[in-house]
């Protein structure tokens, strides 16, 4: 273990719509993360043996907590994120988040429990115990800073879990809010709390707990993973995406340019499942790409005002340097803008237009690599087997869309493509299955079992089998050789 030194740099904070650091952090030392684990855990084993309707009552106190603060956290998470909308929508997704696993959690164990007679040894009774992980660590992305910092934390505290996270160094200022609405659920403060803090921060978490999620890039999800290998614990990693949506020759064009323009601008396309790849068939491609420009070109930024315009600046400025090289590098290789383009500073801010590009191949950074950016570069296909293999040729795996004549067209295709939730008819479906169905990564999108339906709160527990016997155990004596 490295030795532990006192944290004395503060962390510098930049506004997104100003592009000037007001705002500070000071990460904890190591020591100090040791110390809040270990009070974690002394405070989990008397939150796991509670009855799961003291654990339910205490997170519907939260909720209403969360009610209470929603207004600072909002303005907290639109300071970070330079959005007002989406940040006036988070703190009720967290509040719906918690009411609705507590209105789920109760069915969801006792399925998981209900076993009976062995079907290998006909005499033997089977029963389950679920014991939950004593310390979950969080390391939560910027994108979504409040959501994706609960998301993974609210079933694993209804489960019996203590958690610390650790939210992104770069959308940090929600941390304070949060905190005092935990600070008024005594019972909830014992066994979760929130640190701030960069990468080391996130290291030292992760050498103090029993469990990890992780949502983030790639590079940075392979460094937990490998971390987390080494001191033999599980880690449920959410990664990047290259999302894909095929349209085909009978789609509805006014529907399927509205699907894909969502798809990809929401969030000014700062979300993991986004649309990054349109492959659209030839027959239709230029009536489909003259909508989809003139449709964006109806959108305005929130440049002049946070409370108006459809997208916001990028968060993390460092997006427009990646979304201004994918550009020059497909833009050299033969593409062609048709709208938006490169970054823009406007009054300190980073901000992307809706950007639509065609004339693309797979040789282009901008169809391989993750963009997180309002980009939509639109390919043409030939037929069905074409887009499939299209679609398919990626290092990712995360999400995907079909857009057809039809539900069965879309779904005969749906079900070819590699990735672990398929939006048919639509884009960006993914939230409809929080708790009733699961999806897992393909490729290098993520790692472990699904964040949604019942395995959401299912993985939190180690899974104890007790094995009863209620005839006279076998003699060893009977036991004859034979042959």
């Amino acid at each position: 273990m490295p030795q532990d030194t006192p944290s004395i740099n503060r962390i510098a904070v930049k506004n997104p719509r100003t592009g000037k650091v007001d705002y500070h952090i000071t990460p904890p030392s190591r020591l100090e993360v040791e110390s809040r684990c270990l009070q974690l855990r002394s405070a989990q084993t008397e939150w796991a043996s509670a009855p799961l309707s003291d654990r339910i009552g205490v997170m519907l106190k939260w909720a209403d907590s969360v009610q209470k603060h929603r207004k600072d956290l909002t303005r907290a998470e639109a300071a970070d994120t330079g959005r007002w909308r989406l940040s006036n929508e988070s703190p009720d997704g967290v509040i719906w988040g918690i009411r609705g696993w507590c209105d789920h959690a109760e069915e969801i164990i006792d399925n998981a429990l209900n076993v009976g007679q062995s079907t290998t040894m006909p005499d033997a009774k089977l029963a389950q115990q679920l014991v939950p992980y004593p310390l979950l660590g969080v390391i939560s992305p910027w994108n979504f800073p409040l959501m994706l910092s609960s998301i993974d934390v609210i079933p694993a505290l209804i489960a019996g879990s203590a958690a610390i996270i650790k939210p992104s160094e770069v959308t940090p200022r929600f941390i304070e809010p949060i905190l005092e609405s935990i600070a008024e659920v005594p019972e909830l403060e014992k066994v979760l709390t929130y640190v701030q803090g960069p990468g080391e921060t996130g290291q030292a978490i992760i050498d103090n707990v029993d469990i990890v999620c992780f949502t983030g890039s790639i590079p940075t999800g392979r460094k937990v993973a490998e971390a987390c290998a080494k001191n033999f614990i599980p880690a449920f990693l959410e990664l990047g995406g290259k999302d894909p949506v095929i349209v085909t020759e009978t789609a509805d064009i006014e529907r399927a340019t509205d699907a894909v323009l969502r798809g990809s601008v929401y969030a000014t396309g700062q979300i993991c499942f986004s649309i990054e790849r349109v492959y659209v068939d030839k027959k239709i491609h230029d009536v489909f790409v003259d909508q989809l420009v003139q449709k964006s070109d109806q959108l305005a930024l929130n440049s002049e005002d946070i409370h108006s315009g459809h997208l916001g600046p990028l968060i993390f400025d460092k997006q427009a340097e990646i979304i201004d090289r994918q550009l020059e590098d497909a833009t050299a290789k033969g593409a062609v803008i048709r709208t938006g383009g490169k970054s823009n500073t406007i009054d300190g801010g980073k901000y992307v237009r809706p950007t639509v590009v065609t004339g693309v191949n797979h040789q282009m950074a901008l169809m391989q690599e993750e963009t997180f950016g309002p980009v939509m570069p639109v390919m043409a296909y030939s037929n069905i087997d074409e887009a499939v293999a299209l679609a398919n040729d990626t290092e990712f795996g995360l999400s995907a869309a079909v857009i057809a004549g039809d539900e069965n067209e879309a779904m005969e295709i749906g079900r070819r493509i590699d990735a672990g939730g398929v939006s048919l008819m639509d884009t960006t479906l993914t939230g409809a299955i929080l708790r009733d169905a699961e999806k897992t990564s393909f490729n290098l999108s993520g790692l472990g079992g699904s964040r949604m339906g019942p395995a959401s709160i299912l993985r939190f527990f180690r899974k104890k089998a007790l094995i009863i016997n209620p005839t006279p155990p076998a003699r060893m004596q009977d036991l004859h050789e034979i042959g």
